[in-house]
């Protein structure tokens, strides 16, 4: 069976009972994906292979009064034994593409400057790094 991408909304948190290791960052938690799933501007992606989800692409449309209106690539996401298959470069054109759909002029994403993998995928797409300086605080 093929692996499945598919877009995910509020009534498809069955999905998320069987996860592959290292899709997300941390274990996922029912409250947080509920309120994910149910945010009109929230987007998500994710591959499915035999029932399992063995990655995922989270995105925001960000809108702003003075300028088009955005894609933030929040976060992708594959398990390590689904890694070099072309399955984060799928999701990132579905994403684009569903972006553009709902009226986004751009979109774009972030790494850390040692993570390869991700720099190669984000290149390979047809752009180039900028410089970026990011600040955190706790809330």
């Amino acid at each position: 069976m093929p692996i499945e991408i598919r877009q995910v909304g509020p009534r498809d948190e069955a999905l998320f009972e069987r996860i592959a290791v290292e899709v997300f960052d941390e274990p996922v938690d029912p409250p947080r994906l509920a309120a994910y799933l149910a945010e009109p501007g929230h987007l998500m992606l994710v591959a499915i292979d035999n029932g399992q989800i063995v990655a995922q692409c989270a995105a925001v449309i960000h809108r702003h009064p003075d300028k088009a209106t955005e894609l933030y690539i929040d976060e992708v996401g594959v398990s390590p034994k689904w890694q070099r298959q072309g399955i984060a470069r799928t999701m990132l054109d579905e994403m684009f593409a569903l972006g553009r759909s709902l009226g986004c002029g751009e979109a774009w994403v972030g790494t850390e400057i040692d993570n390869d993998p991700a720099r190669h995928l984000y290149e390979g797409l047809g752009s180039e790094a900028e410089t970026f300086v990011m600040y955190e605080y706790q809330l």
